[in-house]
This record gives structure tokens, sequence and C-alpha cells, in this order.
């Protein structure tokens, strides 16, 4: 790894030769560091890095990704402070950088970015097979779903409700989705999260709609409202509104490789 490199925030930043103590304000980058093998590594995480779950029980917690207490951060004297442009506010990144502490800041929008970060984030480390393998399972599991043709059905995917809003083309899971045969309806919105409407998804006639239980936790009984309110479109007809798993459709990483192998099948319970 070179010591200095350009982070997705545009800032050059000098790393520490070898990090060992790791400080991560992205769920996602958690689960990653440890499915690496650099466990060892992380002495913070926030309050919403839930896996894996076992492992991250006995770590400090430093409040959530949006308002990371920057006291309790400093406490734990990281030499390498990990965060997402999108997840932690620059206000904080830039008040942690300019107490001297070391913050990359990362930004995978795409499955060949997942693997490219990944990757990256395996050279925190020694050369470790179990980092290695994991790098070789993603890239095979991008390679199988960009070789297979498959029919693009219309899907719809919200993040939230009330006001109701989806994605733009410029995301990780519409690109998840579009290796998973499914064709984004809100792909050409400007806004990488659309405000949309009840009258614009009946437009577009979407034949699946998926309903991630997070950030906003859908649930059941939203699904039953749309099939009402969308009565109209392919996807209520047929009865393809499920509840899924969060997780798989916006935590790249290890879940990535299971979202493209399983697909982001109903949620059961």
């Amino acid at each position: 790894m070179s010591p200095n490199a350009e982070d997705a925030s545009g800032a050059e930043v000098t790393f520490p030769a070898a990090p060992s103590r790791i400080i991560s304000l992205v769920p996602s980058v958690t689960e990653i560091l440890f499915a690496l093998g650099l466990g060892d590594k992380v002495v913070g995480i926030t309050d919403w890095c839930i896996h894996p779950a076992d492992a991250v029980a006995r770590l400090p917690r430093v409040r959530g990704t949006k308002n990371p207490d920057l006291q309790a951060v400093r406490a734990l004297a990281p030499d390498l402070v990990l965060a997402n442009l999108e997840e932690n506010r620059e206000v904080d990144v830039r008040r942690m950088r300019e107490e001297g502490l070391c913050v990359w800041v990362d930004f995978p929008r795409t499955l060949a970015e997942v693997v490219e970060h990944v990757r990256w984030l395996s050279r925190l480390g020694p050369a470790l097979s179990k980092g290695t393998d994991l790098v070789r399972k993603l890239q095979a599991a991008v390679d199988a779903k960009s070789e297979e043709t498959t029919t693009s059905r219309r899907c719809f995917l919200p993040v939230w409700k009330e006001p109701w809003m989806s994605i733009s083309a410029n995301t990780y899971a519409h690109d998840l989705l579009r290796h998973l045969g499914l064709c984004n309806v809100f792909a050409d919105r400007e806004e990488r999260y659309p405000r949309v409407d009840l009258d614009a998804i009946r437009r577009l006639e979407p034949e699946v709609i998926l309903l991630p239980d997070e950030p906003y936790a859908f649930t059941p009984a939203d699904a039953e409202e749309l099939r009402s309110a969308l009565a109209a479109t392919p996807a209520a007809k047929t009865g393809e509104i499920y509840v899924v798993d969060g997780t798989l459709a916006f935590w790249p990483g290890p879940r990535t490789i299971r979202a493209l192998n399983e697909g982001l099948r109903p949620k059961l319970g």
C-alpha cells in the first residue's frame, strides 16, 4: 500500500506504515475487516456496526455514523479511521483531521468498485489467505453475474417512506439490481435518492417491488399497503411485492456475495 493516496473526499491521506488501531465508522466496513481476518486491529465501531455479531459485541462504541463521539474517538488513539463519503458527515471527518487523526474516506458505488474497496482494505494487514480468499470469491461472484444473460425485469426499490424515496443509477444498490437482472425504474433520476410518489411508481409499472428493512424498516404491512395502492401494476397483480434484508441490498462486502448468489429473496418472519 502506498503511504500517500487520494481518497473519495479528494484529500491526500498519509498512512501509517502498518495501522494497528483502526476505528470503523461504517457498518459494512466493520464486517469486511473481520471477514478479511483484520478484526484484531479494530478498536472502535459505531452503534450501527452489528456484524459479525459475536465479534463486535465486545468492542467500544463511538456512537452513530452521523453523530460520532469525537472525544471517544480520540480516547481510543486510532492510527486510522475509516469513513464513507455518504454515511459519515464531512464536518466530522474534517474535525478529526484537524486534530491530526488519519481518516480515509471511501465511496464504492458499483460492484467493480466494491471489489477494489475490499482489495484495498485487505492491504491494511499482512498478506492473509483469508483476505485473498474473500477478494477471489467476491470477484468470482461479480464475474458470474456479469456473464449471465438475464431478462431485465422492472424493479422499484425504495429507501424511505413519507416521503417515498428510491435510488438512481449512481448507487451501489442500483448496480447490484442490474447484476441480478433487475431494471431500476428510477435509474434516470439526477438525485442519488430521489423523492417519488405513488403516481410516478404506477406509471413506471414495476414488475417486482423490493422493500428493504433498512434504512427504513419496511414491514409486511407496507407490502400490503402497496399491493392496494399500486393494484394496477404488474408487481401487485402477481403478488411480487416483498420485504427483503436491507443489509443484502446496501452493505457491500461479504453480503455482496450472498446477494449475488441468493438474490434478494423475501424475508421470512
